[in-house]
């Protein structure tokens, strides 16, 4: 193949990649682990090791030394199907409360449920290796990281804390990987990374159900590295960390008219920017061959949410009407862990089957919940499967459905959310995923 062919295959897998949008966030916080059909179907487990997909160089770049001759290309496809429902209670209170009569906003109590928030996805990724000799390989891996979007009914009784949440990214990952020895293999990537996040509310101070904006979008850069080790035949442990993203976020905040006893001001357009990180994460994982047919593996992730505590953002142009300033977006997060256990078996030369069991412990708990992400910890139950075509084409098939557990929301008192001039909300979200993956594995 001709260097002109190779950069054809390089620009379509960017291309593909940057032309979707991710939709729902299922992988504790806003992060997407849905990035590989091949490891879909053993929830994740062995995701840091080498396998017959090269998707692996997301979670560590050194699995890249087990790509085939020549350029591998891989498109993969997540179609998320989640079902959230928030029910609860709004007790409004300080100015919100006023009466209309005496020049306040005259906002009631209100009781109900969200509807189901949760948006169904397709969720891309792309991943091209190009090995240039028996030690080294090079990789370009195109993804979406992070996503988000929740959207209940417009009116309903939480809407002063959360009307529409969006978080858009894609990640551009160029990595390099080398074959120390027979046993050792290292790599390494860089990240660059846009990121558009929009945020709405319905505004406390106007009870014509104005909306409030906060929307933004910029660039953060970041590193990939790895290592994986083949102690005996048939046993390999990895070892990848994806770095943390600083990323700057240009935009603007718009609040409506306020009513008299907040001062009677028009609405406004505010200049504003923000840096917002993402968090860094470290995945450990191990296979072993089982006979010639069966392999297990399994996989511990961390990832560090706490670092996601307080956005604090500042005015570039204009100014605010609203009284309280631009808002602060605090998470308040802890960290988020991972831990899956699954398994494959060769039917035969040209079919495997895999499954896979996970647990995720994710950063938002009771103290912390919010109307935007009612997250809570989840299990995985996975299954899938390849049919290798012929000796260039395979194709992988995953299918994982996420049982969540009780998950509470309380606003009030010391919740970060919490505004007294507001209101409370209590009440509890119900949710269930289903995650249907594919893919497409082709070597030139």
């Amino acid at each position: 193949m001709t260097w002109a062919n190779n950069k054809s295959v390089l620009f379509a897998s960017t291309a593909i990649a940057l032309s979707m949008v991710a939709g729902a966030a299922h992988a504790g916080g806003f992060a997407l682990r849905e990035q590989s059909a091949y490891y879909q179907g053993m929830s994740f487990a062995g995701n840091g090791t080498t396998g017959d997909s090269i998707s692996s160089m997301f979670w560590n770049p050194a699995t890249l030394t087990g790509a085939k001759n020549g350029i591998t290309f891989e498109s993969h496809s997540s179609f998320i199907i989640p079902n959230s429902n928030i029910t609860g209670d709004y007790t409004p209170q300080g100015v919100a409360a006023v009466p209309a009569a005496f020049g306040g906003p005259g906002i009631t109590a209100a009781s109900g449920s969200s509807g189901d928030i949760g948006s169904d996805a397709w969720i891309p990724s792309t991943y091209t290796a190009y090995r240039f000799n028996e030690d080294l390989v090079f990789g370009l891996a195109v993804n979406t990281p992070f996503g988000l979007s929740t959207k209940p009914e417009n009116n309903w009784a939480g809407q002063y804390y959360s009307r529409s949440s969006e978080v858009f990214s894609v990640n551009v990952n160029p990595t390099v990987a080398y074959q120390v020895n027979d046993m050792i293999s290292i790599g390494l990537g860089a990240q660059i990374q846009y990121m558009k996040v929009s945020l709405k509310s319905a505004y406390a101070l106007n009870a014509t159900g104005a909306t409030t904006e906060l929307k933004g979008g910029g660039f953060g850069y970041g590193a990939t590295a790895g290592i994986t080790v083949k102690p005996m035949e048939g046993t390999e442990i990895g070892l990848g960390f994806r770095s943390a993203t600083a990323v700057g976020l240009e935009g603007h905040y718009i609040n409506p008219s306020i009513v008299a006893v907040a001062g009677g001001a028009g609405g406004s357009r505010t200049g504003i920017d923000a840096t917002f990180v993402t968090p860094e994460s470290v995945t450990l994982s191990a296979s072993q061959k089982i006979g010639k047919k069966f392999k297990l593996a399994g996989t511990v992730e961390w990832t560090n949410w706490s670092r996601l505590d307080t956005v604090a953002t500042t005015t570039t142009s204009g100014a605010t009407t609203n009284p309280t300033g631009t808002p602060t977006l605090k998470f308040q997060y802890n960290d988020g862990w991972f831990f899956a256990l699954g398994g494959e078996y060769d039917w035969n030369d040209m079919v495997t089957l895999r499954a896979g069991l996970a647990y995720e412990i994710s950063p938002v708990d009771d103290a912390n919940r919010s109307t935007r992400i009612p997250d809570t910890n989840r299990w995985w139950l996975s299954a899938g499967g390849s049919v290798n075509v012929n000796e260039h084409l395979s194709l992988d098939l995953g299918y994982t459905h996420i049982i969540s557990e009780d998950a509470d929301i309380n606003i009030s008192g010391n919740h970060h959310d919490y505004n007294s001039n507001i209101g409370t909300f209590t009440g509890s979200a119900d949710s269930h995923v289903d995650i249907i993956s594919a893919s497409l594995r082709y070597t030139f």
